[in-house]
């Protein structure tokens, strides 16, 4: 896979397992991130991957960046949008700025990127976007409305994109994990990981981020050419579509 892919949130998380198992691919992976240098830095030094700082809900900070990758690396072939926050709280006790910070992160932020990248793809004829959602954009979550309207935003925006630039030989699909064991997830009381998550679970323990990382790099392989407007649900059996 001789390809430049952006990963966005690429330096931490399931974004770090996707950056190195395109990197593993054969990709040049540019990893965006937004805030913390200290952690960016330490994952350039460690992976020798490029990594890029700009603001995903920020569309001329986008635009921007992506110039920045594209004079540094080459045109982006690969767009996978993972970058996401969480704020949650129970809607009638949610604010109007924790509810706009999710989603202009979370759903404005692919705007920006590929509206950034999309015409470059198409005057090429060949690109590969991947969307990260997630279970809770499948089947809601207490306390989520936000992340989860902002999730579930990214399913109707890959079958739009997917069928507008499917001639153009670019291809455009989701991926919607279920708990897996990242700093986040792993920070849940152990209790309430032992007691009310993992029960829920079929294969009966967390995914891992490098599982993720093996299902973007087969989205954006050569090989996924036949596969556009679809949703590879990764959750060990937890929500079934």
């Amino acid at each position: 896979m001789s390809r430049i892919a952006l990963v966005t949130g690429g330096t931490r998380g399931i974004g770090r397992a996707i950056s190195l198992a395109l990197s593993d691919a054969g990709a040049t992976v540019g990893a965006n991130y937004g805030g913390n240098d200290d952690a960016a830095n330490a994952f350039k030094e460690e992976t020798g991957i490029h990594v890029f700082k700009f603001d995903v809900s920020d569309f001329d900070a986008c635009k921007k960046g992506i110039e920045k990758i594209e004079a540094d690396l080459g045109p982006i072939d690969i767009l996978v949008n993972n970058a996401g926050i969480t704020r949650d709280k129970p809607l009638h006790k949610m604010e109007l700025e924790q509810w706009d910070a999710v989603i202009a992160t979370n759903l404005n932020s692919v705007f920006n990127t590929t509206r950034n990248v999309i015409e470059g793809m198409r005057e090429r004829g060949f690109g590969r976007i991947i969307n990260i959602s997630s279970i809770n954009g499948q089947r809601g979550q207490f306390g989520q409305a936000n992340y989860s309207a902002a999730k579930a935003g990214l399913f109707g925006f890959t079958k739009a994109v997917a069928q507008e630039t499917a001639a153009k030989g670019i291809t455009v699909n989701a991926v919607a994990p279920g708990y897996v064991a990242t700093e986040m997830v792993l920070a849940v009381p152990e209790k309430v990981l032992n007691e009310s998550i993992l029960p829920q679970i079929p294969v009966g323990r967390l995914g891992e981020p490098e599982e993720v990382g093996r299902c973007v790099a087969f989205l954006a392989s050569d090989e996924a050419g036949f596969i556009t407007g679809s949703t590879l649900s990764a959750n060990g059996g937890q929500y079934m579509v």
